[in-house]
């Protein structure tokens, strides 16, 4: 039997027990959540532009090869902002996604007494113009409870954004023209894809992309808004480390939780290789994080409704997942590509 840690309360009224008042608090940033936010909107609004011009011109939305078009066309904010403002869909729901996952956790965290910063966004000229979005917590979390309801407001406040975008942005999507590729970047879709697709099939049979196979589909931009939504759901509700999903499960059982993490790490290796090397990454991510956990308090335990929510988050987790997220991208295809280019050089 391990020692309790006399840090940690080991009896529901040690628990309630007010903990002692910092004697001065950090102050919120306001003006770098601003600043980072607005220039979020501009990356985010940027590369919107460049997938609805795709859409415009029946080409694949993540589609980068175009000479005549950079990657990242900045200048149109003062050559075509007609143009800029119409990457509008795509950045008002990826925004609107990150928003609501963050401030799940944010007012979770104040629900509970934990001190956190607002949402940090992270502008990124990458293919979705920004690599996201974290919140940073800076006192304690002091319930196993608490810890659960924490990280699992933002994976179901992000995944109904994501649902709802979803839904609406396949109805603006088109069948792909006959003989195009599939693009610079061949997209791999979760279940969820596919069930709402058909759903779209069975109300809307007259649809154009109503029944058609997904990869039959060009993708109006704000549906690939609502796949980066699903990716990133998925990602975070991995049961391991100090994801979403880690927390999770560590606060349905602390024990587990090393083991679990270290069931993930080994169901990512393989799928690394064969199906998507940047899975690679993600196992290191989460052993990294695995060495140590926050200890919470063990009581109260999870239960309840709460139980139902665990499996609920499961659920998502099945629905949002994609095995190869980016086609032909396995390690010994990666590896092929890389090959080819250094032979032609």
């Amino acid at each position: 039997m391990s020692q309790p840690d006399p840090s940690v309360p080991s009896s529901t009224i040690e628990y309630y027990q007010a903990l002692p008042q910092p004697t001065s608090r950090p102050r919120q940033r306001y003006w770098l959540h601003a600043l980072l936010l607005l220039a979020t909107c501009f990356t985010t609004l940027v590369m919107g532009a460049r997938m609805q011009y795709n859409f415009e011109h029946n080409l694949p939305a993540l589609s980068v090869s175009d000479e005549k078009l950079d990657y990242f066309p900045w200048q149109w904010i003062f050559t075509k902002p007609e143009q800029l403002l119409a990457g509008w869909p795509f950045a008002a729901t990826v925004m609107l996604f990150f928003l609501a996952h963050e401030m799940g956790h944010y007012l979770c965290c104040r629900h509970y007494g934990v001190r956190a910063t607002l949402p940090f966004f992270i502008p990124f000229p990458t293919l979705i113009g920004t690599m996201g979005a974290v919140i940073l917590i800076r006192s304690k979390i002091r319930s196993r409870t608490a810890l659960f309801d924490i990280g699992i407001a933002g994976p179901i406040a992000g995944f109904v954004v994501a649902v709802a975008a979803l839904v609406v942005s396949l109805g603006w999507s088109k069948p792909m023209p006959t003989g195009l590729g599939p693009g610079d970047y061949e997209l791999g879709f979760p279940l969820i894809f596919d069930l709402i697709q058909r759903a779209l099939a069975v109300v809307s049979p007259m649809h154009g992309a109503a029944g058609l196979p997904l990869q039959k589909v060009l993708l109006h931009p704000a549906a690939i808004a609502a796949w980066v939504g699903m990716f990133a759901t998925s990602l975070n509700l991995l049961p391991g480390g100090q994801l979403d999903g880690g927390h999770i499960a560590f606060a349905i059982s602390p024990r587990a939780h090393k083991y679990i993490s270290w069931l993930t790490i080994g169901i990512l290796l393989p799928m690394a290789y064969y199906l998507w090397t940047g899975w690679w990454l993600w196992a290191v991510l989460l052993q990294l994080s695995s060495f140590r956990h926050p200890q919470v308090a063990e009581w109260p335990r999870i239960s309840g409704k709460r139980a139902w929510l665990a499996v609920f988050a499961f659920a998502m987790l099945v629905l949002t997942f994609a095995r190869s997220p980016i086609m032909h991208a396995s390690t010994p295809e990666v590896a092929h590509q890389i090959w080819e280019q250094l032979h032609r050089r």
